[in-house]
């Protein structure tokens, strides 16, 4: 059995990073399926998916370390091309990336006790994400 549903967060622009667990806990019950596979996708190139423990040190420490890794530049191609302002956050999007697997056991999302899967919006500007859930098994 297949089910597919979509999260869609509005974000305050770069660095705002927000907690879906709840939400896929929903949608996965929502889907009848007991067993399986929940996969997630961000529809965009300047968001990124990822699972991490949910508190303040590292809610600053992750977008923090993106920043240093990956800083905001003219020296990108693509602000040379386009002159957007956001060529370190298709960068930071990609390092990261687009999608996440999550098991599925008995109904619900198999994440560790510290462990929430996150949406890390890495444009410069306030987005309306989108994320696509297909939960698959039976």
């Amino acid at each position: 059995m297949t089910y597919q549903d979509r999260i869609r967060r509005p974000t305050r622009g770069h660095r705002d990073l927000i907690d879906l667990t709840e939400e896929l806990s929903s949608l996965i019950d929502r889907s009848g399926i007991r067993t399986g596979v929940a996969h997630l996708c961000v529809v965009g190139s300047t968001a990124a998916l990822g699972t991490i423990e949910f508190e303040p040190g590292l809610r600053d420490d992750l977008p923090e370390l993106l920043d240093r890794l990956i800083p905001p530049s003219p020296e990108y191609g693509h602000e040379r091309a386009w002159h957007d302002g956001n060529g370190h956050s298709h960068l930071q999007a990609t390092l990261l990336g687009p999608s996440l697997c999550v098991p599925v056991a008995d109904g619900a999302p198999v994440l560790g006790t510290w462990q929430q899967v996150f949406l890390l919006e890495c444009d410069v500007k306030p987005r309306r994400r989108e994320v696509v859930v297909t939960v698959m098994g039976a």
